[in-house]
């Protein structure tokens, strides 16, 4: 105690503020069941509209941006975009081998949430149960959709 108190007297006389630890916050214990996406293209519609940027259709792509460092998403079956901070034992964020491995599946997952400035985001602890790709998409939009493929410049 004396210590943490000298080293504070020190500080403050040296002009350097002094401030209390950071506060962690509180997760909750959750299962989410949805379609694991690639949030890039989910949020900034690059690829067209959202319905547009799950299932096979955006499946090869999904995988790029994941493998590119683009973070994954969980699109949960309430319409809510999980952010996915880790996945089980995997500590990459993005890129990793469970993240690839699991892009455009439906799957359950439990885990923590956590929330910060309106963005949920989730600590995956075990994916429950793995349907893989459920959404086929290809028969709306095809392998590459038309709204995907510039216009030639003239």
């Amino acid at each position: 105690m004396q210590r943490q108190f000298s080293a504070a007297i020190a500080a403050s006389a040296l002009g350097v503020a002094v401030l209390p630890a950071p506060v962690l916050a509180a997760g909750e214990r959750v299962t989410v069941k949805g379609e694991i996406i690639d949030t890039w293209c989910y949020y900034s519609g690059v690829m067209g509209g959202p319905d547009a940027v799950q299932g096979t259709a955006h499946h090869t792509c999904a995988l790029w941006c994941s493998a590119g460092g683009i973070p994954v998403g969980l699109l949960g079956e309430d319409g809510q975009v999980y952010m996915v901070l880790k996945i089980a034992d995997d500590a990459n964020s993005a890129g990793g081998d469970t993240q690839l491995r699991l892009a455009s599946h439906e799957v359950t997952a439990d885990g923590m949430l956590y929330e910060r400035d309106g963005i949920k985001y989730l600590v995956v602890a075990d994916v429950v149960s793995d349907a893989g790709v459920t959404n086929l998409t290809h028969a709306d939009y095809g392998p590459v959709p038309g709204f995907a493929i510039p216009e030639p410049q003239e």
